[in-house]
C-alpha cells in the first residue's frame, strides 16, 4: 500500500480513440479491448485495437436527462467465462435510475438483460443521478448515488438516494452485513448515507471502500466509507445548497472527509487506486482522481490511517480537457476518459517510466 519509492515517474499518455460522446466509465476486458459506456450517447461501445463499434444493449429504455443517462460500468470478475457486466442507467422516461446486469454474446455484438439488480433510485430533471458501480474483492457489487436534488433524500434512511450501497450481483439481494439488511425496504441495501452525488468508487489494498462526489460550489469530497456511516449533507428546506458538505451540526456524529478541495470545487469525476509497482514509484498507492472543472487528474495518497500526506496533478494530463473517470488497465496502466463532448472525446492510456 505504500509507495515503492519517492521517484515521480514521468508518464507517457497515448490516446487510444477519440471517436466518443461524453464516455461515463471504462473497463478493460483483455487482449486489448475496452467497454465504455457513453452517457448522452445512452449506448455502449466496444474500442477494440484503437477502432470503436457500438454493442447494443437489446431491449434498453434508457432514459437521458442532464446528468443522468447511462453512466457506471463494471465487469463481473467471471467476464472470460459468463461474459457478464453490470451497468447503472436512467430508465423508462424517467421513472428512476437502475442497475442492471447483462451477457454478451460470444461475438461481442450485442447484449442481453439477464435481470434488474436494483431499481428505485430517485430522479428529477436528471440532476445528481450518480451513479458508480464497484465489485470488491469479496464479490459484493457496491453502487453510489446520487440526491436527484432532493434535500430529504441524503438524510433519508428510507431512500436509495445519496447513499452507498451493497448488493449480491447475481441475485440483487442485500449483501450479509449490511448495516440494516435484517429491515424491510430500501435501508436494507445501505451502506452509508448523507451523500450529495457519489460519482467515483474505489477499493484500496487494504481492502477499504472510498467514495469521490461533488460538492456544492465548495467541498469536493473523497471519504473512506464506514458501514452505517453518516458523511454529513443536508441541504435542508429548499435544497439550500450553501451548507458545508459535512455539517457537524447534525444529530450524531458525522464523518469527516478524508481530501476536501475546499472553495471553491474542481468538480472530482470518477476515481481508482494506482498499484504499488516499482514504475508507479511515488505514485503506487496513491488515489487518481479525473477532474472536470480543473481538467486535471489529482493523485492523493493517504497513510494507513487514511490521513491525506500527498496530492499532485502531473502536467502531463492538464492539455486534455475536462477528465471524467479513471480506472486500471489489466497490467496497472491507467485508463482516462475526457468529457468536452461532441463526439471528439478520447481514451487515454496512462503509462508511468
Amino acid at each position: 500500500m505504500l509507495p515503492t519509492s519517492d521517484r515521480v515517474p514521468r508518464l507517457d499518455v497515448e490516446v487510444v480513440n477519440d471517436e466518443l460522446d461524453h464516455p461515463w466509465d471504462v473497463a478493460d476486458i483483455g487482449e486489448d479491448r475496452f467497454l465504455i459506456t457513453e452517457r448522452e450517447r445512452a449506448v455502449l461501445a466496444l474500442v477494440e485495437n484503437g477502432e470503436r463499434r457500438e454493442i447494443p444493449l437489446v431491449d434498453n429504455d434508457i432514459w437521458v436527462s442532464g446528468e443522468t443517462g447511462l453512466m457506471g460500468l463494471e465487469i463481473d470478475p467471471d467476464f472470460a467465462e459468463n461474459r457478464r457486466i453490470y451497468t447503472c442507467q436512467g430508465w423508462n422516461d424517467g421513472q428512476d435510475v437502475r442497475v442492471i446486469s447483462w451477457t454478451l454474446d460470444a461475438g461481442l455484438t450485442e447484449a442481453t438483460q439477464e435481470r434488474t439488480l436494483i431499481d428505485g433510485f430517485p430522479t428529477s430533471s436528471g440532476r445528481h443521478g450518480g451513479c458508480r458501480l464497484l465489485i470488491s474483492s469479496d464479490g459484493a457489487l457496491w453502487v453510489g448515488t446520487g440526491d436527484a436534488a432532493n434535500e430529504e433524500n441524503p438524510r433519508n434512511l428510507d431512500s436509495l438516494g445519496a447513499k452507498t450501497l451493497r448488493l449480491d450481483p447475481e441475485t440483487g439481494k442485500p449483501w450479509p452485513g449490511n448495516p440494516w439488511a435484517g429491515d424491510e425496504g430500501a435501508r436494507r441495501f445501505i451502506t452509508s448515507f448523507g451523500h450529495r452525488n457519489v460519482q467515483g468508487l474505489a477499493q484500496r489494498a487494504d481492502g477499504t471502500i472510498w467514495s469521490i462526489e461533488h460538492g456544492t460550489d465548495r467541498d469536493d469530497e473523497v471519504n473512506e466509507i464506514t458501514l452505517g456511516g453518516d458523511y454529513g449533507y443536508n441541504p435542508g428546506p429548499g435544497y439550500d445548497e450553501s451548507v458545508p458538505m459535512t455539517d457537524q451540526g447534525l444529530p450524531g456524529k458525522q464523518i469527516e472527509a478524508a481530501w476536501t478541495s475546499g472553495n471553491p470545487t474542481v468538480a472530482t469525476g470518477g476515481g481508482t487506486f494506482v498499484p504499488v509497482q516499482e514504475r508507479w514509484g511515488a505514485f503506487g498507492g496513491a488515489l487518481a482522481v479525473a477532474v472536470l472543472k480543473d481538467q486535471e487528474l489529482l493523485m492523493l495518497s493517504f497513510d494507513e490511517a487514511g490521513e491525506l500526506t500527498d496530492d499532485r496533478a502531473p502536467a502531463a494530463l492538464k492539455d486534455y480537457g475536462r477528465l471524467r473517470t479513471v480506472s486500471l488497465a489489466a497490467d496497472g496502466d491507467l485508463l482516462v476518459t475526457t468529457d468536452n463532448g461532441g463526439g471528439e472525446d478520447v481514451l487515454l492510456r496512462v503509462t508511468p517510466r
